[in-house]
This record gives C-alpha cells, sequence and structure tokens, in this order.
C-alpha cells in the first residue's frame, strides 16, 4: 500500500495540467473542426488566461485524493491475488494447500488485474466525479472552494447517486489494466530472460511506456463515454429545476441562490460549454439535460450518441494529450513503484523481519 500509494501521489502532480487538459477535451460535445471546438493549444491559452497557472492544477485536491488509495487498493489487491492464485515454484509446499491455482501466467495477470481494477474503481468513483466536475466546471459558476464543498454542494443538489455517474464506464476500464499490467509482466519478462541481474530504470522505462501506451489507444473511448456522463448534471433533488440540468433548480448550477428565480414553465436558459464558451442553441456543446431529458442516460446509449453527434473522432477526443500524460504518468507510478518495493525489500532484509 506504501509503494502504491507513494508511486501515485508522485505522478499525480507531475500530470494534473495535462488531466486537466485532456478532461477538458474529453468534455467537449462538438466535433472536431467545428467553430466552437477548442483543441488542445486552445484550451490551455483559455485556462491560462482565465484562471492563470492555478488553472492548470484544479482539481489536484480531489486527484490526489483519489489516487492515494487508487493505487494503494490496486497494487495491493494485484500482488495479493497473485499470491493467492499464483504458483511459486519456490515454496511448493504452500500450492498444495491452495484450493484453486492458476498455472498460465497470462490468465493470472490478466485477472489480477481486473480484479484489482475494479476494486478500486467501486471504491473510488465518488472521488473521480468530484474531480472531472473541477476540472470542467464552467466558468460562469463561482468554483468549488474546496473538495469538502464539492461534494457538500453536490450531494445538496443531485443527491448521493451523483458520485456514482459514469461507474459503468468505469468499471469497463478495467479491459485497460486487463491489456496493461499483462503486457507489463510479459515485457519484463522478456526482459529478464536476457539478463540474469535485475531490470535497470531504463529497462523499466521502456516496459512500462509500451504497455501504457498500447492500452491507452485500444480503451481510450470508455474514457470519453466516463467524462460525459461524470460531468452531466443530474436533476435538482426537489424536482423544480427549470430543465437546463445544472442540478439545483435555480440555474446557477452550483447550489447558491440566483436574485431571481425563473418560472419552471421558462425556457432554459442555453448553457455554456464545459470550457466555458457561449453557443447558440444550435451548437450547444454538451449542455447537461436538454428539455428536461439527460442527454447520456446509459453507457451504451452515451456511446451511441457520441458516435452518431460527433463521429468516432468524438470517442478520441484528448487522446494525444492523454498518450502525454499516461504514458510518462505510468512509467512514474510503476517505476516508482518499482522503486519502494525494492527499498522496502532492502529494509525488510536488513530489519530481519
Amino acid at each position: 500500500m506504501l509503494a502504491g500509494g507513494g508511486a501515485g501521489f508522485v505522478s499525480s502532480i507531475l500530470m494534473c495540467p495535462l488531466d486537466v487538459i485532456k478532461t477538458k477535451l474529453q468534455a467537449q460535445s462538438v466535433p472536431h473542426g467545428h467553430m466552437h471546438y477548442l483543441g488542445a493549444m486552445g484550451t490551455v491559452k483559455q485556462v491560462l488566461a482565465r484562471s492563470g497557472l492555478r488553472g492548470l492544477y484544479r482539481g489536484l485536491g480531489p486527484t490526489l485524493l483519489g489516487y492515494l488509495p487508487t493505487w494503494a487498493i490496486y497494487f495491493t489487491v494485484y500482488d495479493g491475488f497473485k499470491r493467492t492464485f499464483g504458483v511459486d515454484g519456490l515454496h511448493p509446499q504452500m500450492e498444495e494447500q491452495k484450493r484453486y491455482v492458476i498455472a498460465n501466467s497470462w490468465v493470472l495477470h490478466i485477472a489480477a488485474a481486473m480484479t484489482a481494477g475494479a476494486t478500486g474503481t467501486i471504491i473510488t468513483n465518488p472521488l473521480w466525479v468530484i474531480k472531472t466536475r473541477f476540472m470542467t466546471q464552467p466558468h460562469h459558476e463561482p468554483p468549488y472552494r474546496s473538495t469538502l464543498d464539492a461534494i457538500r454542494v453536490i450531494y445538496r443538489t443531485e443527491g448521493l447517486a451523483a458520485f456514482y455517474s459514469g461507474l459503468a464506464p468505469s468499471l469497463m476500464g478495467v479491459f485497460h489494466v486487463a491489456v496493461q499490467f499483462p503486457l507489463y509482466e510479459r515485457l519484463k519478462a522478456w526482459q529478464i530472460e536476457k539478463t540474469s541481474e535485475p531490470l535497470s530504470a531504463s529497462q523499466l522505462l521502456m516496459c512500462s511506456a509500451v504497455s501504457k501506451a498500447v492500452a491507452s489507444i485500444a480503451t481510450y473511448p470508455h474514457e470519453v463515454v466516463r467524462t460525459r456522463m461524470q460531468v452531466q448534471r443530474r436533476p435538482p433533488r426537489n424536482g423544480n429545476g427549470n430543465g437546463n440540468g445544472n442540478g439545483n433548480g435555480n440555474g446557477n448550477g452550483n447550489g447558491a441562490p440566483t436574485t431571481a428565480v425563473k418560472p419552471a414553465n421558462t425556457a432554459p436558459r442555453i448553457p455554456l460549454t464545459t470550457s466555458g464558451s457561449p453557443l447558440s442553441s444550435a451548437v450547444a456543446a454538451a449542455p447537461a439535460q436538454a428539455n428536461g431529458q439527460a442527454q447520456y442516460t446509459h453507457l451504451v446509449g452515451t456511446f451511441l450518441k457520441i458516435l452518431a453527434d460527433e463521429g468516432p473522432r468524438g470517442l478520441y477526443k484528448g487522446l494525444l494529450v492523454n498518450l502525454m500524460r499516461t504514458v510518462p504518468n505510468s512509467i512514474v507510478t510503476l517505476v516508482s513503484y518499482e522503486m519502494f518495493m525494492r527499498a522496502l525489500g532492502e529494509w525488510h532484509a536488513q530489519s530481519g523481519r
């Protein structure tokens, strides 16, 4: 847990700016090439102009709160699963005591990765919803003051279910780790076959970079689907909203009262895009709801809607930025994890425990 949590802490701080840009790109529902579509550079310029450098670290608090338990849970469950069901040639007497043993290393690593990924996702999903809301909060809304403030506002206006928005596509993300970690283990095994020495940092770097890039490209659409579902505001809990989906029934989206409340039969105000650019009603980008109806209701429906409205490229928005973020992120995380584990192992050996 110490190794996984420490690795996640380091990587999340270094990669937060790219995470902000990627999330904003994923949340835009206008097609590539549209006059209101902001690419990576446009998004960076807008964030810097409106919030300065602090804007590139918006959501770092919930990100840290999310990564620490996520990686701690992940590596703990991952290694625990392998020890419980794996074959250890060094201790054959222990294998006889195991009720179930997975002899095939590929199957073992895939099962361990998916079990660990699903466990971490279910436990930490509320923190990722808060992180996404932080990073994509429209410019016209008063910003969340803290993670606790965001929790309070979301719970008061949308209820407990809002914290589990996007859980289904998040669980689809276990296929990402099902690709990444078995490939990572296999690449390490191929390297170990060439030498009897422990893998160097450069070899670990190569293994982690290749495995993460392949997994990211193969499974990226689920991230766009997840972001759209997490950004979408649920109807106000009191049921007297005006149909704009901002989650509080008064149109400002942050739980604070406005000077005047629109009647329920008034036509909804055209929302801003997730990046804050005003649009006409004909090209409004990703309104949380339209005429009181949720745009993204479930996993398959969200996938098909994005595909129909924006084409296949819509499912890969922010992919390049994501690779720029996740590949170094994975390198830092996995290499840091290996270094942490080696250091802990040396301490363990020296302490005689």
